[in-house]
């Protein structure tokens, strides 16, 4: 079995509306209707094929399918800017020190602060694979193809990216802050808000409170989890801490989950990921050095995650390795890094010699 992960189509309808029907109802960006989901399709569509290079708003939605059966096992989405029109909502968690003379006595004191971002940051989400697909690099691949998109498109997308990350809730579904704050000003139950918040953000402007909430004043099981994150969320916050987001002091206004941040250009398989030209197709058995071979998927070799758009955006784990330097043009260098890959995943992204690939590879 071979992964692809891939730009979504509108033939994909049906294939993602299935598969994100088996996400919970904390994957907040997924809990859309069919023809939300649709429209969302249409708008990467044209938002891969587009020609102005700056942010707008606009979502880019992968898939990721099983090569030999060609089912969809996941999906995640990149948000090329946040606010506009619907501001991004967020809670900014600020301490003070208060001091009494007379009392000769210091208190830390922390408050919860309801910001709006109107021109705000690119946005991870979406990210969503059948347990089943789990545990095999899949969750990887999933993620970090993201980023060889992003780092051939930087125009496209914000100077700050974001993820704001899945909160804490018990065995049995519960959130802890929404029931000490959320649950006291929406008429609606957690799942409820959580999915209309991704609609329309209007009820957050007419029902959250505006001022100050002190955390002394909310009960200790909501004040533990602020800044955590759910149990199965775990394994991505890890993943993003690793390419260089950091949580800093904003969270979720319904379940306070942490939301981590990097640099656009700082994440690490963004800084790493580099322009190649393809010069050369390896056959089966004929590369690669003994030691450094990763077999993940049978006795194919995995090394390196390979991506294309040839036409359209493909992404897959696959064998490179450098094949003699830069390329030249009429005697000039162009600094593309003349690359090998093997026959199998030159198979898998329909690619041909002298295609431009993007590569994030340990060599």
């Amino acid at each position: 079995m071979a992964l692809i992960v891939r730009e979504a189509s509108t033939a994909d309808l049906d294939s993602l509306w299935e598969l994100i029907g088996h996400a919970n109802a904390g994957m907040t960006s997924l809990k859309i209707d069919q023809e939300q989901l649709a429209d969302r399709i249409e708008r990467s569509h044209f938002a891969f094929r587009r020609t102005q290079e700056h942010p707008e708003g606009a979502p880019y939605v992968f898939v990721m399918q099983d090569s030999d059966s060609g089912k969809l096992v996941g999906t995640s989405c990149i948000f090329s800017k946040t606010g506009g029109y619907e501001p991004f909502y967020a809670y900014r968690v600020v301490s003070e020190i208060h001091t009494s003379a007379l009392l000769e006595q210091s208190r830390e004191i922390r408050a919860l602060h309801l910001i709006k971002i109107h021109n705000g940051p690119t946005e991870l989400g979406g990210l969503f694979l059948l347990p089943d697909s789990r545990g095999s690099g899949g969750g990887r691949l999933l993620s970090l193809s993201r980023f060889l998109y992003m780092a051939a498109h930087l125009k496209r997308f914000a100077n700050e990216t974001i993820a704001e990350m899945r909160g804490y809730q018990d065995e049995s579904g519960a959130s802890p802050f929404w029931n000490a704050i959320g649950s006291h000003f929406f008429p609606i139950d957690f799942p409820r808000a959580d999915a209309l918040s991704m609609i329309n953000k209007q009820f957050i402007e007419d029902l959250m409170p505006q001022y100050p909430i002190y955390l002394e004043l909310l009960p200790d099981d909501a004040i533990e989890v602020i800044g955590k994150v759910h149990t199965q969320t775990r394994p991505a916050l890890e993943m993003l801490k690793r390419q260089g987001f950091v949580q800093k002091d904003l969270v979720d206004i319904f379940d306070a989950g942490a939301v981590v941040h990097c640099n656009t250009r700082d994440i690490a398989a963004v800084r790493n990921a580099r322009p190649c030209v393809l010069s050369r197709i390896l056959e089966k058995g004929t590369y690669g050095n003994q030691d450094k071979r990763v077999p993940l998927h049978g006795d194919s070799l995995r090394t390196s995650f390979i991506s294309t758009e040839n036409p359209r955006f493909q992404c897959t784990l696959g064998y490179c390795e450098g094949d003699g330097g830069n390329c030249e043009s009429d005697g000039v260098v162009d600094h593309q890094k003349r690359v090998a890959i093997d026959a199998e995943t030159a198979e898998h992204l329909k690619a041909g010699l002298g295609d431009r690939l993007w590569v994030l590879s340990s060599w």
